[in-house]
């Protein structure tokens, strides 16, 4: 402290001049004027040890409370994320919820008996009864509950696990006759380890699989799904959530992206073999497995390479699958190498205010990535399995006139070629000529079972429009209102009897509460 320096100073200075101005006096007068000014000293002397004193003692204090401060400082860090991040914070991990809790309602004017989600190829023709009755149903199973765990290894090295679930799995003790007893099921749960100083992305679990349009970059949690209802969202659409090991680089600066995904195969496959092949293409029992679900045979993983490159103005992406559908015909394994050739582009027509998409996958063997399911194959005469060529495309325009409101639509197509052979009057394949199909003549056909029907699915389309608007948003959460609109036409391959399309009007509305 500069104190009692200060104050020294000022004292000797103040007696120096008292002499000086006493210069004139006798002796004993300036004695005592020196005993008095030295007496004066002194007592500035104790003041400034006294001033000391509380100082230090009030440093202590300060000491003490900033050390209290940073204690619970430290205890808050503990529990607060970093600047810039939601969640919890456990140690060194942040853990974010998220999710919402949905009450939706749906209408369609033919029973499909289905969910939330539509089974686009399975519109009723207009021989079976479900044709000639409607559907309408509510429903709070697409509620979703999602956990994002996030930790920084360093400052260049960051990792990640997501766990996201829904109510729409089914198993033999769920129904809705009284407590709608659904099950809890896996969308995506993955772990993620990102290396920003190698430009390196590596993904481990069941997530949208590669061939899925991403909005940004080539990440998880960037897909770029359809805004509908619809839990099986919307014809053309292209994607899958399957288990996978999944690596991506990026390049310049974040603009160009390239990854590679091994994921688990299925080959599904339409049609009858014939007797006496022995084929096997499936298995429809084992440990831990849905007995009455088949499991393909495929000798090795989906292989799914894909490269996105983001200039500045929209997102662009090209990728390739190739898939190994393996049969089992008269004491023989045969592998088809398959796979097709898909694209998509996002483009902001007018920023923040009007967005275009397009997509698109073509291929042999690649029905099942495409929403609608169509097969990846089918049986020749022999036995043995044949990849179909499938094509899907889907068109999107999304408005954003207001930061609470988005508007949607969609139109699609998915298509299946045919195939087939027959020896005789035995006829194997798809959209095979000689399948009879004077039951599939359309919505105004006369309702009964004594008309055939092997309906193979040519085409399907499909249109959507639909909005979203986020009508509360603050502390508690926020809440959207959506509804939307889709018609469905379903065409089959020509056969005796003729073609035949049928189709189906779809309403659905939905409430969501988000609260976190």
């Amino acid at each position: 402290m500069r104190i009692k320096p200060l104050l020294m100073a000022g004292g000797i200075a103040g007696l120096a001049l008292s002499m000086t101005g006493h210069a004139s006096a006798d002796s004993a007068s300036q004695t005592a004027q020196i005993r008095a000014q030295q007496a004066q000293i002194d007592y500035m002397k104790s003041q400034i040890e006294i001033m000391q004193d509380s100082l230090k003692k009030m440093q202590a204090t300060t000491d003490a409370t900033q050390k209290e401060a940073t204690e619970v400082a430290t205890a808050v860090a503990k529990v607060t994320p970093p600047k810039g991040k939601k969640g919890i914070q456990v140690g060194a991990v942040t853990i974010t919820p998220g999710g919402f809790i949905e009450a939706a309602g749906l209408y369609r004017d033919k029973n499909m008996t289905s969910d939330v989600d539509t089974k686009f190829n399975a519109v009723p023709f207009g021989n079976t009864s479900n044709a000639h009755v409607d559907e309408n149903r509510f429903s709070a199973r697409q509620s979703r509950l999602s956990l994002l765990a996030t930790s920084d290894v360093d400052s260049s090295t960051h990792a990640a696990a997501y766990y996201e679930m829904d109510f729409l799995g089914a198993a033999g003790t769920a129904n809705s006759n009284q407590s709608n007893s659904y099950n809890l099921r896996i969308r995506n749960i993955y772990a993620t380890i990102d290396w920003d100083d190698l430009g390196l992305h590596f993904l481990g679990g069941q997530n949208w699989s590669l061939a899925t349009m991403n909005t940004k970059g080539i990440t998880p949690r960037n897909e770029q799904v359809p805004l509908t209802i619809d839990a099986q969202y919307v014809v053309g659409f292209d994607w899958t959530r399957t288990p996978q090991f999944r690596l991506t680089k990026d390049l310049l600066d974040k603009t160009v992206w390239l990854a590679v995904s091994v994921e688990n195969p299925q080959t599904t496959v339409t049609g009858t073999a014939p007797s006496g092949a022995g084929t096997l293409v499936s298995n429809t029992s084992g440990n831990l497995f849905d007995s009455s679900t088949a499991y393909s045979i495929d000798a090795a993983p989906d292989v799914i390479v894909k490269a996105a490159w983001e200039p500045g103005f929209g997102h662009y992406e090209v990728y390739g699958i190739g898939s190994f559908e393996r049969d089992r015909v008269n004491f023989n394994n045969r592998t088809n190498v398959a796979g097709g050739v898909g694209a998509g582009a996002i483009v902001p027509v007018i920023p923040n205010l009007l967005d275009f998409q397009l997509s698109g996958l073509i291929g042999q063997g690649v029905g099942r990535y495409a929403t609608s399911q169509l097969p990846d194959a089918t049986f020749g005469a022999n036995g043995s399995i044949h990849p179909l060529t499938t094509y899907s495309l889907l068109a999107g325009l999304i408005a954003h006139p207001d930061p609470s409101l988005d508007i949607y639509s969609y139109a699609g197509i998915e298509h299946a070629d045919r195939w087939y052979q027959s020896i005789g009057k035995t006829n194997y394949g798809y959209g095979n000529p000689a399948y009879v199909n004077s039951g599939c003549q359309g919505n105004g056909h006369i309702e009964g079972t004594a008309l055939a029907c092997t309906a193979n699915t040519r085409d399907i389309t499909e249109a959507t429009v639909g909005f979203w608007w986020k009508f509360y948003q603050g502390d508690f959460g926020s809440a959207r209102w959506g509804t939307q609109y889709e018609y469905i036409a379903r065409n089959v391959w020509g056969g005796v009897g003729g073609g035949g399309t049928a189709d189906n009007n779809i309403l659905m509305t939905s409430f969501r509460f988000y609260p976190f």
